[in-house]
């Protein structure tokens, strides 16, 4: 049975870690003309609502892949 301690730690701190990946790692940059069309595109209000949106998904889709890394090596290498 596994201990529900572990279960609970596992993704809690994957999730950090992909968090303070995405608060070091630069989110993408769009140019100016990029930035225009996509906020008439999906009819924001201006370019912060852009950006807002893009730090999300980019905090979310660093948060799943450090998980499924550290998920693959921690059961690789360290379960026993």
């Amino acid at each position: 049975m596994k201990n529900p301690f572990l279960t609970f730690l596992m993704p809690m701190s994957t999730l950090m870690l992909g968090f303070l990946s995405a608060l070091l790692l630069p989110a993408p940059w769009f140019g100016l003309s990029l930035t225009h069309k996509l906020v008439e595109t999906f009819h924001l209000s201006d370019v912060g609502q852009l950006y807002t949106l893009v730090f999300c998904l980019w905090f979310l889709l660093l948060g799943a892949l450090e998980y499924a890394v550290i998920r693959f090596i921690y059961q690789r290498f360290f379960k026993v």
